[in-house]
């Protein structure tokens, strides 16, 4: 088996796939990648089991079709050290040698029998649908932050996906804030839903990012895959029932804040370095035109207090929120200014964007509050 490719073309696919890889896995062979060369295509997969990721490069200079899994740390590693250079890869598949020609450098490592590398699932059984590729990494980034890290509850460590004749929503919650994220440009003709975990969806956050095309998504049961450009990433789903989120987002809130998000958002900073450093807690006191924002640490007597102009409707109000979910949510909204709808010091507040950037987009974020120690 033997192939030429270009060194920094290597590298950045071989860093797009890596990700996948665990620092510590069950099996030796996941520690490495597995190469697989079929006509002029070279295939390389990295896997931990759970989240399967691969990618497909055309290459003009190619003999032999076969498959070896190379180590990935010490292969990542030597080819972060070549400017572009063409690297010729020789395999001997009897002896799993593998030896990289670099100019007038030659270097060998041991690689390890391909067939041992686990084997992708099948899917039978699909339903797909098309998104876009800077839809689906803006639904992500502005709903994983907000899943759960409590493996004892597995359902809300992912994104809960639901497709829709209607929409397509995505929520996220670990029961302290909440986001659902919803589309009104994407459609399917039968209704589903399933948990992503969040491995996978962080991958493909990194990928989609900076993509202009489109991503075919196929799901069943029990796994999802992603297909765009020359990637496929396919992933186990989370067994589980998603909690009834509808059922926790308020409806009646007659007391409304509107406030320009980046003072607002930096003045929340600024007061949360004085606040007790378990429970980050700030509060809000509004009253007409004026917020007052304040944080206080009883043990190391420090205080901060802000004021800034706003615009309220309601009665008078006091309230306290952890600092850290606050400003984790106004990051992830881009409109210049927000609206947080709230109820009672004790209920929950919604966080919504003023202005809309896109007429199919819809999002609404919800905090639960921090009961205030007077």
């Amino acid at each position: 088996m033997k192939f030429v490719v270009s060194s920094t073309l290597l590298l950045r696919n071989l860093q797009a796939v890596a990700g996948v890889i665990n620092s510590n896995n069950t099996l030796p062979i996941l520690d490495d990648f597995l190469f697989e060369m079929e006509d002029e295509t070279l295939k390389i997969t990295a896997s931990d089991l759970e989240t399967t990721m691969s990618v497909s490069l055309e290459l003009t200079m190619a003999g032999e079709t076969g498959c070896i899994a190379i180590p990935a740390k010490i292969l990542l590693d030597i080819l972060k050290t070549f400017s572009e250079i063409p690297l010729t890869f020789t395999i001997s598949e009897e002896t799993q040698g593998v030896e990289i020609s670099a100019g007038e450098g030659k270097y060998k490592l041991s690689g390890h029998n391909g067939e041992d590398y686990p084997k992708v699932p099948e899917m039978d059984a699909i339903s797909s649908v098309n998104l876009p590729s800077r839809l689906l990494a803006s639904a992500i980034v502005k709903t994983v932050f907000a899943a759960g890290t409590d493996e004892l509850r597995p359902v809300m460590t992912g994104v809960f996906c639901e497709i829709t004749p209607e929409d397509i929503t995505f929520v996220a919650t670990d029961a302290h804030k909440l986001v659902r994220y919803k589309r009104t440009d994407v459609k399917s003709e039968i209704s589903s839903s399933f948990i992503l975990p969040k491995k996978p969806l962080n991958q493909l956050k990194n990928q989609l990012m900076h993509e202009e095309t489109d991503v075919k998504v196929n799901y069943n049961t029990t796994n999802a895959s992603f297909t765009w450009n020359n990637f496929n990433l396919i992933c186990r789903l989370i067994d589980g029932r998603f909690p009834n989120y509808e059922a926790v987002i308020p409806t009646l809130n007659p007391n409304i804040l509107t406030i320009e998000r980046l003072p607002f958002l930096s003045s929340i900073k600024r007061v949360a370095i004085f606040a007790n450093q378990s429970t980050h807690q700030i509060r809000l006191k509004m009253s007409g035109k004026e917020l007052m924002i304040s944080a206080e640490d009883v043990d190391y007597s420090n205080e901060a207090k802000e004021r800034l102009t706003c615009n309220y409707e309601g009665e008078d109000m006091e309230i306290g929120f952890n600092s850290r979910f606050m400003i984790e949510m106004i990051n992830n909204v881009e409109s210049e200014e927000i609206r947080i709808e709230m109820s009672q010091p004790n209920r929950a507040g919604i966080l919504l964007p003023v202005e809309k950037e896109n007429s199919d987009e819809n999002i609404l974020m919800l905090v639960m509050p921090v009961m205030l120690n007077q």
